[in-house]
């Protein structure tokens, strides 16, 4: 039996989050006829880097809803208002939570809803388009799940992030060897400090080295080498001025340039947000370092300029093949774990590519307003959230915009719902039936 609903949000991150608080508050009818799903069973930010001592790097304002609506009761100091560590939050001085409180806020506004209908444990295999009208105009989705529940639906918001990069060495590596920063979290307290005497962590931005800095600690015994393509780790390039690029208000600006000025906005912008580390993880690193060799208890050592041309295991251990650019050198290293803070798949996510695809679009791009780019006989809405970097800026995938993305959405959302009548009267005036919300 299939349920009918209007619309259905895949994926339970910060970014649908924000969609389902801003249906709440413009638009509360069409909220009581909206689902949020999750595949997990429960709501996390960063659920693999959810370290207890990081922090967020944005400031708590930027939360789901200020940003777009100031009074919201979904706010991040209305939540901790609400959990009585408002005084506390005030008396720490900082502008910017730690990460585990981020994705407690997330839960909280998640419980918190009135209207949109959340489920967890649900994860989403297939996104068809249907039709409800004779003249064979796609209206509608078909939302399949992995329990082989189907939900028929209007409009779809995918807000799933972006697949794991791993890069091809590693791929054919049984997963006790190697661990991506995705599933970094939940499977530290499973590691056996008796068995992970040599960790190679690969990647020289932010989480490869939240990732090194975690072995350090919590592995004494450990001997912790990182390697990483670049010269060697630098801190993210931001100012005042840079990251006012990251404002809800310069969407406009970005999405309005020439393909040729977007690209080259983004290239400049890159070490703002990518292959860069906060600056306090840089200083406890090299503090940290600076002390070993003091002591002559060096374990943590870099190796910069360098690729890594394969990977195989030996037994238990792991044999890395790698290439030295500067001293044009090739030697192999074992490791009894390898971590991989290697980021995430350029590419849209699969599920938005095959959902593309079954309504003929082979180059997925969105309007001004994030609706998935169909042909005329596509009516059916397809919002896309934190892919769309190319087309409306670097802050696309970040929390800076999400309040206010989600806000443009809801009002695109209506103002397609508000066309429906007339679409209505034109099959009529053709002869066609008018047909039910859930036909």
């Amino acid at each position: 039996m299939e349920r009918h609903l209007s619309v259905v949000a895949v994926g339970g991150g910060p970014a649908n989050l924000a969609f389902a608080v801003a249906v709440e508050e413009m638009a509360p009818d069409l909220a009581g006829e909206t689902l949020l799903v999750e595949r997990h069973d429960d709501i996390a930010w960063q659920r693999g880097m959810l370290l207890p001592w990081t922090v967020s790097q944005v400031s708590f304002l930027k939360d789901l809803a200020t940003l777009r609506n100031p009074r919201s009761r979904y706010s991040f100091v209305n939540y901790l208002h609400s959990t009585g560590r408002l005084d506390g939050f005030v008396n720490l001085g900082s502008a910017v939570p730690f990460r585990l409180e981020v994705s407690a806020y997330l839960q909280w506004v998640a419980k918190s809803l009135e209207r949109v209908q959340v489920e967890y444990g649900r994860a989403v295999t297939a996104i068809e388009p249907l039709s409800s009208r004779d003249d064979g105009v796609l209206d509608r989705w078909r939302v399949r799940f992995d329990t082989g529940e189907v939900v028929r639906c209007r409009d779809v918001v995918i807000g799933i992030g972006r697949a794991p990069r791993v890069p091809a060495p590693f791929r054919d590596l049984p997963e006790e060897r190697v661990l991506h920063s995705t599933a970094f979290a939940g499977r530290l307290p499973l590691l056996d400090p008796q068995a992970v005497r040599r960790v190679v962590v690969i990647g020289g931005a932010q989480s490869a080295a939240e990732m090194l800095w975690t072995m350090y600690q919590r592995f004494p015994a450990a001997e912790c080498r990182m390697l990483m393509r670049s010269a060697g780790l630098r801190c993210y390039e931001s100012s005042a001025f840079t990251n006012e690029l990251y404002y809800p208000s310069f969407v406009d600006q970005f999405h309005a340039g020439s393909a040729e000025a977007r690209a080259q906005l983004l290239q400049e912008m890159h070490r703002t947000n990518y292959a860069g580390l906060a600056p306090g993880m840089l200083d406890a690193l090299y503090r940290q370092m600076y002390q070993d060799r003091l002591t002559g208890t060096e374990r943590i050592t870099m190796r910069t300029l360098t690729d890594v041309l394969d990977a195989r295991t030996d037994g238990d251990e792991v044999v890395l093949t790698v290439h030295d650019r500067l001293r044009a050198t090739t030697e192999e290293i074992r490791a009894d774990l390898v971590l991989l803070g290697t980021g995430f798949e350029p590419e849209k996510p699969e599920l938005i590519r095959r959902t593309a695809a079954a309504v003929g679009v082979r180059d997925v791009a969105v309007d001004r307003n994030y609706r998935l780019v169909t042909p005329d006989s596509v009516t059916a809405g397809c919002y896309l959230q934190g892919v769309n970097e190319e087309s409306h800026g670097i802050a696309d995938s970040l929390i800076s915009v999400l309040a206010v993305r989600a806000g443009e959405m809801v009002t695109d959302l209506l103002a397609h719902r508000a066309t429906r009548p007339a679409l209505a009267a034109t099959a009529a005036a053709d002869g066609g039936p008018i047909r039910g919300e859930d036909a």
